[in-house]
């Protein structure tokens, strides 16, 4: 199966040279190109791309704006975005809802896995860079959990677990060897986490982790 690729930059020659590499795989396709964050909103809408890569500084709509307006979307329910940018990064790329991040310097390779993942329907996001994101998205000066509607009273005690492993940016091979089961088991119990908490994919389910107090970010490993 094809994975449909719709690309999301102001700058004509980056664009060029992504659209290079992600049709370099043979299981990945471009299907469009977006100047902007207007642009990037309607060829969504009319490509249905699996994913999307992209900026966040673009003229008329930026990327974070843009993403947000794709995710919540609910006939653009099946697209995943993935932010590619030189600049740094802050909480308002998991709160628009984006499944992962990577820096426009990224290695080929790395850039055609990344783009898997997310169509796979998981995050792209590092323990490392949770750590960086999560603090800025929680006042760490703030003591006692996030105020908010998140509760996670219909999670089994082995899902609460899971949830926790993935916002510590483990994969569901790394789930699954922390709590002896198989990957196969450990993606049920994000499935079933995430069906539970009506979360559009990983990405969001660790901000529900945070913002319901399961964890904290002086929780997240050292990487």
């Amino acid at each position: 199966m094809t994975i449909r690729v719709l690309l999301a930059d102001d700058q004509t020659l980056i664009r060029a040279g992504f659209r290079v590499l992600v049709d370099r795989a043979p299981d990945l396709e471009v299907v469009g190109e977006a100047t902007n964050g207007r642009e990037a909103v309607e060829l969504a809408a009319a490509t249905r791309a699996d994913v999307i890569l992209m900026d966040i500084r673009m003229p008329e709509l930026d990327g974070i704006e843009a993403t947000r307006l794709i995710t919540e979307d609910e006939d653009l329910a099946g697209v995943r975005v993935l932010i590619l940018t030189t600049f740094e990064l802050d909480e308002n790329v998991l709160r628009a809802g984006a499944s992962g991040f990577l820096s426009k310097s990224v290695e080929p390779a790395d850039l055609q896995e990344a783009i898997r993942v997310v169509a796979g329907g998981e995050a792209l996001l590092s323990p490392k860079a949770t750590r960086g994101l999560i603090a800025r998205f929680l006042d760490e000066s703030t003591p006692g959990p996030l105020p908010s509607p998140v509760r996670l009273d219909g999670l089994t005690e082995r899902e609460r677990e899971t949830m926790a492993l993935v916002a510590a940016g483990l994969s569901n091979d790394e789930i699954g060897e922390r709590l002896y089961v198989s990957p196969l088991t450990a993606k049920t119990h994000v499935n079933r986490a995430m069906m539970k908490l009506s979360a559009r994919d990983r990405a969001q389910l660790v901000v529900f982790a945070y913002q319901s107090g399961l964890v904290r970010a002086g929780d997240l490993p050292v990487q």
